[in-house]
Order: structure tokens, then sequence, then C-alpha cells
């Protein structure tokens, strides 16, 4: 097993140490964004189901749209807004942990078995959830572990809003083009 694949189930595994040692490698930042990617990916694929190829992208770009909305926000807000006296972390260090902490939604592949999709995307998005409340904690060095479950639900949100927000306006665009 390559240490990058060890890294990954480390981080599914919510290792805490492994939060701790990618927060501090400066050169795993590749591998926290090939995490992204393939977690990414495994969304798309899980909705190849219900969209064919057009699902695979939607679900993909979504993904990639909906982490990189999450991780900014929860930067903002975790360093800026909600910070311990203690924090003391650069954008490197959270994007290499929450990366990381993408690690569970490789299951999202298995939303591929019809009648599962729900289901697996709830687990997932679970399991990444409690994962980005860990890498959060770690990075941000906060002692309070509800404050780490603060700042990454109001991320989620903010990400949830922003993603149906777009996914209204793509709606609407279609369906009056296929009106008109």
């Amino acid at each position: 097993m390559t240490p990058f694949v060890h890294r990954m189930i480390r981080a599914a595994k919510l290792d805490l140490r492994l939060y701790e040692e990618v927060e501090a490698d400066k050169t795993s930042m590749r591998q926290a964004m090939t995490v992204v990617l393939l977690s990414s990916l495994a969304a798309g694929i899980g909705f190849i189901h219900d969209g064919g190829l057009i699902g695979l992208l939607i679900g993909t770009v979504g993904a990639l749209l909906g982490w990189y909305i999450w991780a900014f926000v929860t930067y903002i807000i975790g360093t800026k807004l909600l910070p311990e006296p203690q924090t003391s972390a650069y954008h490197g260090q959270l994007l290499r942990t929450i990366g990381f902490s993408s690690a569970p939604g490789m299951i999202r592949i298995f939303g591929l078995i019809p009648g599962m999709g729900i289901l697996v995307n709830l687990l997932a998005g679970l399991w990444m959830f409690i994962a980005m409340v860990i890498a959060v904690r770690q990075a941000l060095d906060y002692r309070s572990p509800y404050r780490a479950v603060g700042v990454c639900a109001i991320g989620w949100i903010a990400q949830a809003f922003v993603l149906a927000l777009l996914v209204s306006l793509i709606t609407g665009t279609t369906e009056s083009m296929v009106g008109n």
C-alpha cells in the first residue's frame, strides 16, 4: 500500500495524528487536493446511474465546487470571525487538513448501486462532516470541539445555500429554454 493510500485510509478512520501530520507537512498539499478530486469524482460516478454522463459531470463539479465553498467559508469563519486565542493557522494548513477530510467521500461511488444513492450520500456527508470537524479542530488548534462543529456547520450551510441557488438557476434556465 502506498503512503498516500495509507494516509487516505487514516483520514477516513478519523485518525487525529494524521490530521496533525498533514497540517505540518507542507509537501502534502498535492496529496490533499488529489483526495478532494478523487472524492469529487467518486460523487460524480455515483450519479451516473441517475444522470448518465451529465450526472457524472454535474456530480463531480458540484462536489468539487461544494468542497471549495465549504473550505473557503470555514477558513474565513474559523480564522477571522471565531478564532480562539491560540488559533494560528494559514490557508495551506487548513486546506491540507480539510482536503484529507474528503477521504470518506470515496464511498459515494457506491451511489451507482440502484436505490443506494440517497443512503450512500447521506452516510458520506455525515462521515465527511465529522472528519472536517476533526480537521478544523486540529488545524486551528481549537480547544473546544463545539467551536469546530459550529464553524464547520456554518460553512456547510453556506455551501448548501450556494449550491441550491446554482441548481435552481440552472434548472430554471433549462426549464425556460425547454418551455419555449
